[in-house]
């Protein structure tokens, strides 16, 4: 059974920085095409960073220049590297593992990120 854990969440300061991690059991995760997504009180869940097999990553907007995603196929972890963090960016942060095209999709369970002064 592929399971996903995340970690490193946490209250941290605007300006700060937080590191995610996402590591995936019971299976390879060098397989997957893999991303962090996040969901804010009363917003639908959004994608953040994605990064592929390849890897190739793909950050949205709101968080290029000061997120970044990469991936350690040997430790089956993915990373996302949060920094300048702003209030905006308080949410449950969710990583996920897919092949695209099959019925392979996992979440993992969630992180909260909260940024407050």
């Amino acid at each position: 059974q592929v399971q996903l854990v995340e970690s490193g969440g946490g209250l941290v300061q605007p300006g700060g920085s937080l590191k995610l991690s996402c590591v995936v059991s019971g299976s390879a995760s060098g397989r997957y095409e893999m991303g962090w997504y996040r969901q804010a009180p009363g917003k639908q869940r959004e994608s953040v960073a994605r990064i592929s097999v390849i890897p190739v990553t793909r950050d949205a907007d709101s968080v290029k220049g000061r997120f970044a995603i990469s991936r350690d196929n040997a430790k089956n972890t993915m990373y996302l590297q949060m920094n300048n963090l702003k209030p905006e960016d308080t949410a449950v942060y969710y990583c996920n593992a897919a092949v695209p095209g099959s019925s392979m999709n996992y979440w993992g369970q969630g992180s909260q990120v909260t940024v407050s002064s």
